[in-house]
């Protein structure tokens, strides 16, 4: 049978056409080359070569056989490499999940920075419902997700990548809106609209702490899951929201945003499955500051 070494001489000794120069470019004795080109003309039934005193000629056959075997044997390499290269989590897919408000905070430059060193995986990413992706991480939907701090998940570790303060969201209109700075108090009778606490109970534990830290206790007019459509709706004065302060780059008409006395901190997590084995995920992780991907460590905020 023919094998890739045998196809390895044969290219050598064809571009130098002297079987003094092939054995040494590869290292090897004259003998050896000799006779496993020999098997190659034997196994392929056709001669190569036509040999002279004092070096060789390419048959036509030897000739149509050198530019196939180069095709092969760049193949070959390409696979050997991208094997390697797939092993280290340099190649192949990768699919993250995130929650939009992701988008306008730490998901663009970490794609950026996980993108430029490592090119060649391809990198899926899926903006998904926010209660949705700790069980599509845990199925294996993604390998990876974005989302608010879900609190402690079985069968997932979840590690710190971003945090900011909350922010009040209100209609231009608002009686509140000729004040720089909110306090939690002010808030006490407000309608909000605020993502329900099943979705994102970390979150929500924030925006009730915050308001019972005013004296009272919250009421929420309307439960939505995604943060731009909280805000779309304070934009229709339907009531006011506790949101992210990176919310702001929406830039939705008549809707304002003011600072609140001693605002809480909510954070972004990156979840994963320990026993994920898509060598692409380490390289992510890393790129998210994740050196020992193991519990819930926290990193620059």
């Amino acid at each position: 049978m023919l094998d890739i070494r045998q196809m390895r001489y044969f290219v050598a000794l064809a571009e130098t056409l002297h079987f003094g120069r092939a054995a040494q470019r590869l290292h090897i004795s004259q003998p050896p080359l000799s006779r496993q080109i020999s098997a190659l003309e034997k196994e392929l039934g056709v001669s190569l070569l036509e040999r002279h005193s004092r070096h060789a000629t390419l048959t036509h056959a030897g000739r149509r056989f050198l530019d196939d075997a180069r095709i092969v044997l760049a193949s070959f390499d390409q696979a050997c490499k991208n094997a390697r290269l797939a092993q280290r989590g340099e190649l192949g897919e990768l699919s993250i999940g995130f929650m939009m408000h992701a988008a306008h905070t730490v998901l663009p430059s970490l794609a950026r920075r996980y993108m430029a060193r490592h090119p060649q995986v391809h990198l899926q990413l899926r903006e998904v419902i926010p209660g949705t992706l700790a069980d599509a991480t845990l199925t294996g939907r993604f390998d990876a997700a974005i989302m608010f701090d879900p609190g402690p998940m079985r069968g997932l570790e979840a590690h710190t990548i971003h945090r900011e303060h909350l922010c009040l969201a209100l209609h231009a209109d608002h009686p509140l809106a000729s004040h720089a700075l909110i306090r939690a108090a002010d808030l006490k009778g407000e309608d909000l609209i605020a993502t329900p606490a099943e979705v994102a109970p970390k979150l929500w534990e924030a925006i009730s702490g915050y308001c019972r830290s005013g004296g009272f206790e919250p009421s929420v007019k309307l439960e939505v899951q995604l943060q731009q459509t909280i805000v779309s709706l304070v934009a229709e004065d339907l009531g006011v929201a506790l949101v992210p302060q990176s919310m702001h780059k929406l830039g939705i008409a008549n809707v304002l945003f003011r600072e609140l006395d001693d605002a809480p901190m909510i954070e972004h997590v990156l979840v994963w499955q320990p026993g994920n084995l898509n060598p692409a995920l380490r390289p992510f992780l890393a790129a998210a500051g994740i050196d020992q991907p193991k519990g819930h460590v926290p990193v620059n905020p």
